[in-house]
């Protein structure tokens, strides 16, 4: 469930929305996560809008946009990071309508140490986020028994062990 955050100078971007979410759907796809509502819901961009004169390089140029993404350990392997820089830089251009700016675009991947990853008000680790989004048949966290949809109840079992002993439940 990675979080994106683009920084430009305000009004560069004619529709941010569109933006925000086409990128949080391209990272979906590039990281190959299964499409449940706990991914869907919880994989978001922010566009940051920036006053005139925020941003600057050494020589004063200010016309440049900053993505960072930031996922859980180990999402991206290298063909990941190509695709995520290369699709994110070309959705930027497209959306600013300035294919200039593929040449002015930064994009930082970042990742979340193990266990640094919170939903719901949780810390969790990488097998705990893999577990949760995982066939899940135990009525005791979703309604519809195959998938586990919403973190939060996870997030209220208090222990990781309590987490695996639910997923594995009916197996």
């Amino acid at each position: 469930m990675p979080m994106i955050d683009v920084y430009a100078t305000g009004g560069m971007f004619a529709n941010p929305k569109a933006l925000a979410r086409d990128l949080a759907a391209t990272l979906m796809k590039i990281e190959q996560v299964p499409d449940i509502p706990m991914f869907r819901k919880n994989t978001a961009a922010f566009i940051h809008d920036l006053p005139d004169g925020a941003l600057s390089n050494v020589e004063g140029d200010g016309n440049y946009v900053r993505v960072q993404v930031l996922t859980n350990a180990g999402a991206l392997n290298r063909d990941k990071q190509l695709a995520v820089v290369r699709q994110f830089t070309d959705l930027v251009a497209a959306a600013a309508g300035d294919p200039s700016l593929e040449g002015r675009t930064w994009v930082l991947l970042t990742e979340a140490i193990e266990g640094g990853w919170g939903l719901a008000g949780r810390a969790n680790t990488n097998a705990e986020l893999v577990r949760y989004s995982t066939p899940c048949r135990s009525p005791n966290f979703s309604a519809r028994k195959d998938r586990v949809d919403d973190p939060r109840r996870l997030a209220r079992s208090h222990s990781a062990e309590r987490m695996a002993e639910a997923t594995r439940e009916g197996d």
